[in-house]
């Protein structure tokens, strides 16, 4: 479910390719903590799980690299309290 989300540092954002359409969520990193500022998906991805599957990659990745998050966008904010199982990783 996570494949595919890659960290695109130079435009600061973890992106998920979905049908040929982007769905990212923009963050600030300071240290080893991810602000996530924002999460993105088209208006014709939008109620299909695709921002989602790009939120769960986003976690796994922090996990992977030892990393906090913060969400600050309300749609990450939302996400992470729907999904306790990644209450780990919020710094």
């Amino acid at each position: 479910m996570t494949d595919g989300v890659r960290d695109n540092r130079d435009r600061r954002r973890y992106e998920l390719d979905v049908d040929g359409q982007v769905v990212y969520a923009a963050y600030r990193r300071e240290g080893g903590t991810d602000y996530i500022t924002y999460v993105e998906a088209p208006p014709s991805l939008r109620g299909t799980g695709a921002a989602g599957r790009l939120m769960e990659g986003v976690m796994a990745q922090v996990r992977a690299e030892g990393h906090k998050v913060v969400p600050i966008c309300g749609y990450a904010a939302s996400w992470l309290r729907r999904h306790k199982e990644h209450q780990d990783l919020v710094g």
